[in-house]
């Protein structure tokens, strides 16, 4: 199992089954740089992580978790049925049809301040190809995998491949043009308060969270 091509900013480093490609880039981080692709060889589930190099201080690249998960759905809606919803669950939560299948995770070094601009940042994701042996569908009635949403085949090289192909497109976006597509798009996959009268909803750029807005009172989530 081989990563299909990439573009030359990413180095690909393949883990084995049971690798960490979260703890990978990160103990990496410092030594390997920006660019760097961690992921698992495994048919039961996709892991990868990748460092980035930002050039403002953490609280606002903290919405490289949203750009990360924005790319993660567009990967998903790209290799899935097109009856497949897929949809985000603050803060990092990846859905389809419903059932959750994985989510993402953001990693800074140790004592970053939030006015700091980080040495680097890792952000990475898991999602369930299929059911782990001994899971029957319906034994977790909140969670859910790949195989059984209808995706063929699913595979941990083909879906790291197209996340990273989408989240280096969004972050070309955002550094070019600003949050406001990225803000957009995540709000309009977000799930959460989607059906709730009177409730209006936004994401902070500054800081990454979400703000509830209910009968005048002002609600924040932090995204992490």
């Amino acid at each position: 199992m081989e990563l299909p091509d990439l573009p030359s900013v990413f180095a690909p480093l393949a883990l084995r089954e049971g690798g960490d490609a979260m703890a990978r880039a990160m103990a990496l981080a410092s030594v390997r740089g920006a660019g760097l692709l961690a992921w698992v060889r495994s048919a039961a589930r996709a892991e990868a992580a990748v460092v980035l190099e930002p050039e403002m201080p953490l609280a606002g690249a903290r919405l490289a978790l949203l750009a990360a998960a924005n790319a993660l759905a567009d990967a998903l809606g790209v290799l899935g049925p097109p009856e497949a919803i897929i949809a985000l669950r603050w803060p990092a939560g990846i859905l389809v049809n419903g059932g959750r299948v994985g989510g993402l995770r953001l990693a800074a070094p140790p004592g970053t301040a939030e006015a700091e601009v980080p040495d680097w940042l890792v952000v990475g994701f898991e999602v369930a190809l299929a059911l782990p042996p001994g899971i029957e569908p319906g034994d977790a009635p909140d969670r859910t995998c790949l195989e059984e949403e209808g995706f063929e085949e699913p595979s941990a090289a083909a879906l790291t491949a197209a996340w990273a192909r989408h989240l280096m497109a969004g972050l070309d976006r955002w550094q070019s043009s600003g949050p406001r597509r990225l803000v957009e798009d995540c709000l309009a996959r977000l799930e959460d308060g989607r059906a709730e009268a009177g409730l209006r909803r936004g994401i902070d750029p500054a800081s990454g969270a979400l703000v509830l807005e209910r009968d005048g009172a002002r609600q924040l989530v932090p995204l992490a």
